[in-house]
């Protein structure tokens, strides 16, 4: 096993490996953890004694988490003078299952975001982001029940790619002045430019990881999202490789959008997984309109970034909302908000998302029936009234109560 400068593995675990293509699970794996920055340290802490009371709970003492500190960000700069040290991406590569707490990005600390360092760095290809309203919970919207998605969001290509220079460069002068003089483009020459790649390869492996996810939750559709009618060669690209990849790797297990109306008269086969398409700004509208008919997304970047988060905003924000970055196999599940720190240490932060992050993981380890316990759970203390203030605020004759006392709550209410 490898040896850490300032890591330390625990005694009672062992790592997770892959054999024959799929996970091999320890009945004590380690998983290593990344506290966070700002409020990670709040809402960690209580995520953890959550999953290790549901682990406990579940299993009787057959199963438990060896939780393993990892560090990045401001702790693992105080600890090694660097905010992403080598030795945390190799710890996580080699247990490759992890959670972490968000993360703040250093000002000219040689990162664009950790987060998405960390993401190209392990080629986490794949953001899955669940949403799904608890009942109880404020909502901007009338019937915030029906929507329940699984966002699936390419994470290495598009815009997040990071390709740019800025303007006035000598870099942007010389790329502005090769597409106008080679490419008979007319860009104008006090422009910033950025580069928009988007691949067979980037798009085939992120829409089949979609396509398995539904087959395995038998869930009713997958939805290609795109603003291929303008960016034709990206975006159109990228909804034309998620048509090949459903109908030549998934032909017996899928019908699309066209097939359904020309061969089926739009009524669904039984047993099969329908494949359609919507342009980006429409889709908008059809998750506010019409969220039932959707239930999991696969999207190129940005498409992915801006949808996921108005979805959340339909089931009390981002602090119900849980995230994942997963590649071939190694999982990275984390919150999808920030750290906050004007509220750090002050012990009133909404912990869900980081909790339902890991009700994720535990999903990823096959231990879901723990995960299934925390989410009951969680509804069960909502339903009581008894919350953190971001919901307290939304809720007449709640108590508002703190992120510690909402942990043990949750844990009272899990049965």
């Amino acid at each position: 096993m490898a040896k850490y400068k300032h890591i330390k593995i625990p005694a009672d675990g062992k790592p997770i490996t892959v054999k024959k293509g799929k996970l091999s699970i320890p009945n004590f794996p380690i998983i290593p953890v990344i506290e966070g920055d700002g409020i990670g340290r709040d809402i960690m802490k209580a995520t953890r004694r959550v999953v290790d009371a549901a682990v406990e709970k579940t299993y009787q003492g057959k199963r438990r988490i060896a939780w393993m500190d990892v560090y990045a960000g401001e702790k693992a700069f105080e600890l090694y003078g660097e905010w992403l040290p080598k030795e945390t991406v190799a710890a996580i590569r080699s247990h490759i299952v992890a959670l972490k707490g968000p993360l703040t990005t250093p000002i000219g600390g040689g990162f664009r975001s950790l987060n998405v360092s960390m993401r190209q760095l392990m080629n986490l290809y794949a953001c899955v982001r669940p949403v799904k309203w608890f009942r109880g919970v404020g909502s901007p919207v009338t019937h915030p029940e029906k929507l329940n998605v699984v966002i699936f969001r390419e994470n290495t290509e598009d815009v997040y790619a990071g390709i740019e220079w800025k303007k006035g460069t000598k870099e942007v002068k010389k790329v502005i002045n090769w597409l106008n003089k080679n490419m008979g483009t007319s860009v104008r020459t006090d422009s910033g430019v950025g580069v928009k790649p988007i691949s067979v390869t980037g798009t085939r492996r992120l829409v089949r990881k979609a396509i398995k996810y539904a087959i395995e939750k038998k869930l009713p559709s997958v939805t290609l999202v795109h603003k291929g009618n303008i960016m034709k060669y990206t975006e159109g690209f990228f909804k034309d490789i998620g048509y090949k990849v459903a109908t030549t790797e998934f032909r017996s297990k899928v019908v699309t959008e066209e097939e359904l109306w020309d061969k089926y008269n739009g009524k669904m086969p039984k047993g099969k997984l329908l494949i359609k398409d919507r342009i980006a700004d429409s889709m908008f509208q059809q998750v506010l309109l019409r969220p039932d008919e959707y239930s999991v997304v696969a999207t190129p970047n940005l498409n992915g970034d801006y949808l996921s988060d108005a979805c959340a905003a339909q089931v009390g924000g981002l602090g119900m909302a849980p995230g994942a970055n997963i590649g071939d196999y190694i999982g990275l599940f984390e919150a999808t908000h920030g750290t906050a720190p004007k509220y750090a240490d002050k012990d009133v932060i909404n912990p869900s998302s980081v909790i339902l992050s890991a009700v994720m993981m535990l999903d990823y380890l096959g231990w879901g029936k723990a995960g299934e316990r925390i989410e009951k759970a969680i509804q069960k203390t909502i339903d009581k009234k008894t919350v953190t203030y971001d919901l307290h605020r939304q809720m007449k004759g709640a108590r508002k109560i703190g992120t510690s006392e909402f942990a043990t709550q949750i844990i009272k209410n899990m049965g």
